[in-house]
């Protein structure tokens, strides 16, 4: 994988115009890729001892020598609080973890990875230009299928994102990394208690050991999704299990398309959900299964959504005056 994404890198990653190519934290860009790689490649060396295939291209030292130095790059990468997330912080890694190697040596691992050279990170630091920041949303989401399980109501999902995803390899944390690596070994030995702990360790941190399709154990985060815009009824509303029954036989065992903006209180990442080509705040507006959320959102398509299904009285709309959802979170919460 470390290959696929150097080539990644080179390719479609590539700027194809003066628009800023960022995707956010979780972006595939050429501000990622490169560290992504490297870390997926200091992970597949922990387990295999190898170095990644095509490096010898790129510098002048021997196979022993490489393994020398990820064994040296894998334990600073292990230390480093927080690990590197930019190309800047992965390049300087390098460079401090190897200073006393060759400098051909040393240029030719951060030209492999698409890292700036030592004389680029004096630009970098000098430098005072604002990091871009995006004015929408923040940063894009590819999920694993979604259980019929995970959806919570009718605006709430918990989704999984395979972490062999460049958009998502570079943020993991490495003792999560090592967590599911024990627990492969342990349930091949059939030692199925530390096994379990191990996987409780994963889930504390945010991620999860899967299933896959080939029956493979797929290591992958956690995300709980609120819909942006919309307020669905609660359970206990009328039209409460509908909403949330439409959104199952929308989204169950479907792969969605998640753009994220921010958090909210409950630290739920709120973001607009694709499935299939469906925009799902779309769908669950105009079924008449939500309302348009403007306390929160004021965008005017979905103030259009739900005045077409009042208009066509579906849904929740077959009453005159069906409860808003907030109205009805605030009275419970009072009380009344």
């Amino acid at each position: 994988m470390g290959n696929a994404l150097r080539f990644l890198y080179g390719g479609c990653c590539k700027p194809q115009s003066d628009e800023p190519d960022s995707l956010g934290p979780h972006g595939v860009t050429i501000s990622t890729v490169g560290v992504s790689a490297l870390a997926h490649d200091l992970f597949q060396f922990d387990i295999t001892s190898q170095v990644p295939q095509g490096l010898s291209q790129h510098v002048v030292s021997s196979k022993k020598a490489q393994a020398n130095w990820y064994k040296k790059l894998h334990q600073a990468w292990k230390e480093a609080k927080p690990p590197p997330k930019t190309p800047e912080d992965a390049a300087k890694l390098i460079t401090q973890t190897l200073k006393k190697h060759k400098k051909a040596d040393v240029e030719g691992l951060l030209a492999f990875y698409g890292l700036p050279l030592p004389h680029a990170l004096v630009e970098v630091e000098t430098s005072s230009t604002p990091a871009y920041q995006p004015q929408h949303w923040k940063f894009e989401l590819h999920t694993l299928p979604v259980d019929a399980k995970a959806v919570a109501d009718g605006d709430g999902i918990t989704v999984y994102v395979d972490t062999r995803d460049p958009r998502e390899s570079a943020n993991v944390p490495i003792e999560v990394h090592e967590y599911a690596i024990r627990r492969s070994k342990a349930r091949a030995v059939k030692n199925y208690a530390e096994a379990d702990a191990l996987q409780k360790n994963i889930v504390d941190a945010g991620y999860r050991v899967i299933n896959g399709p080939n029956n493979d154990d797929i290591l992958a985060r956690k995300y709980r999704i609120r819909l942006r815009g919309i307020d669905a009824p609660e359970s206990a509303m009328p039209f409460g299990k509908q909403a949330k029954e439409e959104l199952v036989k929308l989204v169950q065992g479907k792969s969605l398309k998640v753009c994220i903006y921010g958090e909210d209180r409950y630290n739920r990442s709120v973001g607009d959900v694709y499935c299939n080509g469906t925009f799902v705040q779309e769908f669950m507006l105009k079924k008449g299964l939500a309302w348009h959320y403007v306390a929160y959102d004021q965008r005017p398509e979905f103030a259009l959504w739900e005045k077409e299904a009042r208009a066509a009285r579906v849904g929740l709309w077959a009453s005159s005056n069906p409860e808003k959802p907030w109205e009805w979170r605030k009275d419970r919460r009072n009380g009344v």
